[in-house]
């Protein structure tokens, strides 16, 4: 799989947190039923790997991505838990390098235009831009546009239900990141109606 495919399953990829493992596969089903098949599950807690693996076993609809993989030992660890794709909030090409050789496709972070041309120099043209309201969001995008005509970008943190229509106009972004369909309340308390309707409602979100 390219990493350009994922933007082929629509348009927002939750980026999902979680604390306990037995959240894991009924909130992945519950994304799925709202129609969002591209789970990043950041490595950001304790059980992030087995709830990974839980999802990649249970639910076979779901294509499980690893979030925030920072080094080498990362990227090995989310492709043994069964993960498709990995997703890092910057670029370092002993990263690449370590995805390439294992086969793990990769969505780089970048925030600034020396570390798009890295990334870009490593034969990556599918960017996350993090953290996207944060570094300049849809101006700097815009900006990058022009120099950049053959690099595209899945802006990612801060954006909203709101605000991600807007990014998605851009010709530049395929896909946007998001943390808001996955509350931490409704994950605490088991509320996966309401985080099925969010994911409907992102499902369906164009410029």
């Amino acid at each position: 799989m390219n990493p350009i495919d994922l933007v082929a399953h629509g348009p927002v990829i939750p980026v999902i947190v979680l604390q306990r493992v037995e959240d894991a596969v009924p909130l992945a089903r519950a994304l799925v039923d709202g129609g969002v098949r591209v789970l990043e599950v950041t490595l950001r807690t304790p059980v992030a790997l087995q709830c990974m693996e839980a999802i990649a076993k249970a639910v076979p609809q779901a294509i499980v991505g690893a979030g925030t993989v920072r080094n080498a030992a990362d990227a090995r660890a989310a492709r043994d838990a069964g993960c498709q794709f990995a997703v890092s909030p910057g670029y370092l090409p002993s990263v690449g390098a370590t995805c390439r050789e294992l086969g793990l496709p990769l969505l780089p972070g970048v925030a600034t235009s020396s570390e798009v041309m890295q990334a870009n120099a490593d034969g990556y043209d599918f960017l996350k831009f993090f953290p996207a309201t944060a570094i300049g969001g849809i101006p700097l995008l815009k900006a990058l546009a022009g120099p950049f005509t053959d690099v595209v970008f899945c802006p990612t943190g801060g954006i909203t239900p709101e605000t991600a229509p807007q990014f998605l106009a851009l010709p530049n972004v395929k896909v946007c990141g998001g943390s808001w369909l996955t509350p931490a309340d409704a994950v605490a308390a088991g509320d996966w109606g309401r985080i099925t309707r969010l994911a409907r409602e992102a499902s369906a979100l164009r410029a």
